[in-house]
């Protein structure tokens, strides 16, 4: 399984119950894997993975692997706040079919997210983990911060093999490629610095606009891959309205991108709540302008 490539960070539809809807979710997975992305990431932070349980975790993941073609790659997102629950999870992954495992940072604790800590937290996880672990970078979610020192070292880990770097800070991204091995893969996590992350080294993204734009966002990474720089630049340019909406709404905004694109993925868990009507609009507005610009470019 590649690393290399756009992975798309799949939300989590829930029935009018309130449940989890792996029924809905297979069908939406399956018109996904038309498209040329690598793979795709679920309870991730956009699969609202931290509102949910480990027994509707367990059955996401069943209908995931079930709905995911064998040639794409399947990452899972497996972080919890102690260390023993997310090696369980972990386990429970590869178990079910996850190919990589994405492990955010611990935060509830935020003075005691020492580097130490860090340090024991993944080397831990990535000791019991069946598959390789992937180290995840949030702090605007989770308040603490993975500095490339740290993973400098944990890189040297043999069943770490790369992370997502969500901060969108391209220099931060360079310092992570080049302050670890060869071979540890930096993914980047926000379409706004994709293009630049491409350049300093980073070999992917895993992208919230993938999941409604997979096919401009591959185009983006293939074009820099042959060195057609002037081109995808003006990609991302074209991509950045979208980014900057769905990175102000959320998950919410992401779900009524992808109701406007035609995904069935229904409306966020409470306490989240969907978008109003003027973000459905100014969604619109950006995914036609879009449209229509790469129509005539």
């Amino acid at each position: 399984m590649t690393l290399s490539g756009v992975f798309a960070p799949l939300p989590t539809p829930f029935d009018d119950q309130d449940r989890a809807d792996t029924a809905r979710f297979g069908k939406a997975i399956a018109r996904w894997a038309t498209t040329p992305l690598t793979g795709f990431v679920v309870l991730g932070s956009n699969g609202e993975a931290v509102l949910m349980d480990d027994f509707e975790s367990d059955r996401v993941i069943v209908a995931a692997r079930e709905a995911v073609p064998r040639g794409l790659t399947l990452i899972v997102g497996t972080g919890r706040e102690s260390t023993q629950a997310a090696i369980k999870a972990s386990k429970r992954a590869a178990e079910h079919g996850a190919d990589f495992v994405l492990v955010r940072t611990p935060g509830f604790f935020k003075n005691q997210m020492t580097a130490d800590a860090f340090v024991r937290h993944y080397t831990a996880v990535a000791d019991a983990s069946p598959v390789p672990v992937l180290l995840y970078n949030f702090t605007a979610l989770t308040g603490v911060n993975l500095q490339p020192p740290v993973v400098s070292t944990l890189a040297k880990h043999p069943n770490i093999v790369g992370m997502k770097e969500s901060g969108g800070d391209v220099a931060v991204i360079a310092d992570l490629v080049n302050g670890a091995p060869n071979g540890f893969n930096v993914l980047a996590g926000t379409t706004s610095s994709f293009y630049a992350a491409l350049c300093v080294g980073a070999i992917g993204g895993i992208l919230a606009v993938a999941c409604v734009l997979p096919d401009a966002c591959v185009r983006l990474f293939e074009l820099v891959k042959a060195g057609k720089h002037d081109e995808a630049r003006e990609l991302q340019r074209q991509l950045m309205p979208i980014s900057k909406l769905l990175g102000s709404h959320g998950v919410p905004g992401l779900k009524a991108a992808l109701r406007i694109a035609g995904y069935d993925v229904g409306v966020p868990r409470p306490p989240l709540a969907p978008v109003g009507e003027s973000a459905v609009a100014a969604i619109r507005t950006a995914l036609d302008a879009f449209a229509n610009t790469a129509t005539t470019a």
